[in-house]
């Protein structure tokens, strides 16, 4: 029988370090090149190095590149699309210098873009390759705001790289037709972010990769179009908003038609380059991962015909590509460890092309989620509730356990439903999980992603807090012993959360926004005008400004906070971190900080993931008053 102890104080083997081991990120694009198969690891023992990994039809598994080659780049700072592979070669985009590098089957490597003046100053992504030059997107970084643009690259690199594209905020997904003789790619101009509005293009290419007659084909004011497509015949598709979903579309030569109409998406935001929600089996058929609120499915489409694919997984990452009839993908589910598989879409038969190295996780500690769809004044909101699982130990009988409320960054983004070791970490010790889809998250359509439109600070504010307290209703969360956590947009909603309503006892925040104001004035090109639908116009509506700002509310912040701040940081700089330390201290609340060197916006290093969770555990210790079993470090927490 299992032994009633205290939650929180469970002991567990899924330690801080052990999340860490079986925690490798599967990253960026799933390439096939031929029989080969490629990837990119993020790996927390090597500092978060992302790795191109390749498989051989044979089974092999080989790095690709030095020990030392770090294969990121920071377009738009979150990178994406940092390798593609042609014919067994590999062009990548090199983390330390962003220049662009041949990576030889032999290993050979070489750089094919020059030094830029400014160090890292020029970046690249998301190479279309039409032989011996590839179509990419670069940025370019002076002392005035970065210039975007579409260049055509030697990929010998004996000759510069030629514009091809221009005029643009920002460029995306430029994509050779499959005779090589039409180019397509998207754009958007501030004040838009990628899902509010793009625009879709159309043009010719020649043999040497000269672009002319570039023209619009469809998107525009309102309508968000993502990831263009080829079909092995040559028909240009899409996902477009159109329909208040990111349906599937195609152009027919002289307008839009509808492939597949459902309340679901074919497409996610645009944060990162290189998102592949659907692609094309070798004989024209479609296959695609939809997502809605009921989590994501694979399905194959033939014509009008819809057919989904039976899985053993429920979440697939937007990393999708083809090869015969299978899909490979990056695949995980809530009792599945998150691998790199390919599927049979006819037979259904699963091949594990790569999974986390180790012994993996006790299924007897696998926290199973419950759907949770709850009430709010603008119709019913979602979240995934994870139990707390140990097979050794029960709470003391009669109570009910703390429950951490966690949201996801963005805020345009969304949960999944997937065997997460940082979220056993938890539940394995008695706390449980609850993973919130506030109004204004991307998997229910567009008027639900809309809920957010000058309601940031308001709506997913208010959501988690009625998430938190229906948990409790429903008796499955001790209401005195909530707490909320959540990283960059989601450690902003952790501290309004924490300063606006009285249902938390305590809040961490992961490199989370403190001031509206100063992020306006102070952030990436990226995201330098996201407020303006999010808030409202700046300066214009500086008032919202400064009203929404947590930096604003900190006299109203009555219980403990955590602040872990990584000094790296270009999204979310250090100093607004620093600025709620001090205001917190100077009103006297117990306030936990943490700066980890090295880090960015998002920690990768081992060293940094295990230092924040047992920081985190270690301070809800203190605050509920448990003792953690395991031998951490305690957290200072300055007034407590």
């Amino acid at each position: 029988m299992p032994t009633p102890l205290p939650f929180g104080s469970w002991p567990s083997p899924i330690t801080a370090e052990a999340t860490t081991r079986s925690g490798v990120r599967f990253l960026d694009i799933v390439e096939v090149d031929g029989s080969d198969v490629y990837w990119v690891e993020s790996r927390p023992q090597e500092g978060g190095r992302s790795v191109i990994v390749r498989r051989s039809a044979a089974g092999a598994i080989d790095d690709v590149g030095p020990d030392d080659f770090d294969a990121r780049t920071r377009v738009h700072e979150y990178g994406g699309g940092a390798f593609t592979v042609h014919d067994g070669t590999v062009f990548a985009s090199r983390f330390t210098d962003q220049r662009l590098y041949r990576i030889d089957p032999e290993g050979t490597i070489e750089p094919i873009t020059p030094e830029p003046a400014i160090p890292a100053g020029i970046r690249y992504a998301d190479l279309a390759v039409g032989g011996d030059w590839a179509i990419a997107v670069r940025e370019a970084h002076s002392d005035a705001e970065p210039v975007n643009d579409l260049v055509r690259l030697d990929l010998t690199g004996a000759a510069p790289a030629e514009v091809v594209a221009s005029g643009h905020d920002f460029f995306a997904a430029p994509r050779l037709s499959p005779d090589g003789t039409r180019l397509a790619w998207l754009t958007w101009d501030h004040p838009d972010m990628p899902w509010d509005a793009t625009t879709l293009w159309l043009a010719a290419v020649d043999a040497g990769g000269a672009v002319t007659g570039a023209h619009p084909v469809a998107g525009g004011d309102g309508e968000s179009i993502l990831q263009p497509e080829w079909s092995p015949q040559g028909v240009l598709h899409f996902a477009s908003d159109r329909t208040g979903w990111w349906n599937l579309h195609r152009w027919n030569g002289s307008s839009v038609e509808p492939v597949c109409l459902a309340e679901a998406e074919f497409a996610v935001p645009h944060w990162i380059f290189g998102s592949r929600r659907f692609a094309f089996l070798d004989d024209g058929r479609l296959v695609a991962i939809p997502v809605s609120p009921d989590g994501d499915r694979l399905v194959v489409i033939e014509g009008a015909a819809v057919r989904v694919v039976p899985t053993a997984f429920a979440s697939f990452q937007d990393r999708l590509a083809t090869r015969g009839t299978s899909v490979v993908l990056v695949a995980a589910g809530p009792d599945r460890a998150t691998a790199v598989v390919g599927v049979d879409v006819d037979s259904g038969a699963i091949e594990i092309l790569r999974a986390p190295e180790g012994p993996g996780i006790d299924a007897a500690y696998h926290s199973i989620p419950e759907q949770i769809t709850f009430a709010t004044p603008d119709g019913p909101a979602y979240a995934r509730y994870y139990p707390p699982v140990n097979p050794e130990f029960v709470g003391p009988p009669g109570e009910a356990p703390p429950v951490i409320v966690t949201i996801h960054g963005g805020p345009s983004s969304s949960s999944s439903a997937r065997l997460d070791p940082e979220i056993l970490f938890w539940t394995s010790r008695g706390i449980g999980i609850l993973d919130v889809d506030h109004g204004g998250s991307t998997m229910a359509g567009r008027a639900y992603r809309r809920r957010l439109d000058g309601q940031w600070g308001v709506v997913d504010v208010r959501d988690c807090a009625l998430a938190a307290a229906h948990l409790a209703v429903v008796g499955k969360a001790d209401p005195n012993r909530l707490l909320i956590h959540g990283g960059s947009a989601g450690g902003f909603t952790t501290l309004l959360a924490l300063a606006l309503h009285d249902d938390f006892a305590a809040g961490t925040s992961y490199y989370g926004v403190t001031d509206l104001e100063a992020l306006a004035t102070d952030t990436h090109k990226f995201e330098s005008r996201y407020l303006d639908r999010l808030i409202g116009p700046y300066p214009e509506r500086r008032d919202l400004y400064v009203d929404r700002s947590p930096i604003t509310h900190v006299h109203e912040i009555r219980v403990p906070v955590l602040l872990l701040q990584g000094l790296e940081d270009q999204v979310v700089p250090p100093s607004q971190a620093r600025m709620m330390r001090d205001a917190l201290i100077a009103t006297g609340v117990p306030v936990g900080y943490i700066e980890i060197a090295g880090e960015g916006h998002g920690f990768r290093s081992a060293a940094a993931r295990i230092r924040a969770l047992e920081a985190e555990l270690s301070f809800y210790g203190t605050v509920l008053r448990f003792v953690p079993a395991d031998p951490i470090d305690p957290v200072e927490v300055i007034g407590l």
